[in-house]
């Protein structure tokens, strides 16, 4: 492996994953009134409904999906599915989703350039992120032809156990070496996105994912003052 590949696969991981924590609770504690998804549909909200539908819905299930995906190692699953099979659910699953997302954030993007009185409000940063989450929606989706070519699961098997080792301190791309461009380029351009998110609205998903927790909370107890009479 030449040091830039392995820089790309075995230390820049590590990176984007310290900025992404790091970065994300300096924010927090730093500047929480820029903590918010600076949301337009106060501003029009035609088209808004089926454009925001459509984008989060499909960047859920594709966020769920790659880190269940990736990080559940094969001995947990390959009694009840194998990798050829849980590699073709992954490209019809992702493929749908993808193609949601990809319809959704090219309406936002549309949205956002077009209407003046949006486009005037927004910051740099906002459309920059939109199209590098649209270059990667494309890319991966550009990954689901060369998947189909490999119907054996080979590259399912391949992809987890490199995101495998990352988490678990033992990195190794070597692997990843026969894999086609497409695929080395979603990933780069996929640990880019976490080197950027405590920077740019994305951090709003904390706050998302922090609500699940509110809702799982015990009820607080009221009591009317007449009991304490």
């Amino acid at each position: 492996m030449t040091p830039v590949y392995n820089f790309l696969f075995v230390v820049y991981p590590y990176i984007c994953l310290a900025v992404f924590l790091l970065g994300s609770l300096a924010r927090f504690d730093r500047d929480q009134y820029t903590w918010k998804s600076d949301s337009s549909q106060l501003l029009r909200t035609r088209g808004m409904k089926w454009a925001s539908n459509l984008f989060h819905a499909g960047i859920l299930f594709l966020m769920a999906g790659h880190t269940v995906g990736m990080l559940t190692p094969h001995a947990v699953y390959e009694h009840f599915i194998s990798a050829a099979n849980k590699q073709m659910l992954a490209i019809v699953a992702g493929g749908v989703a993808g193609t949601f997302c990809f319809i959704g954030l090219t309406m936002l993007i549309w949205r956002r350039t077009t209407d003046a009185r949006i486009r005037l409000t927004s910051h740099r940063s906002d459309l920059a992120l939109l199209w590098v989450l649209w270059l990667q929606l494309t890319l991966g989706l550009i990954t689901l032809p060369f998947s189909l070519s490999h119907s054996d699961g080979s590259v399912m098997l391949v992809l987890s156990d490199w995101a495998q080792r990352i988490v678990t301190l033992r990195p190794d791309a070597s692997a990843l070496v026969p894999l086609a461009w497409p695929y080395k380029v979603h990933m780069v351009l996929g640990m880019t996105v976490f080197l950027i998110f405590p920077f740019t609205r994305l951090v709003h998903v904390w706050s998302g994912l922090a609500s699940v927790f509110y809702v799982l909370r015990p009820y607080q107890v009221v009591r009317s003052r007449r009991l304490h009479k």
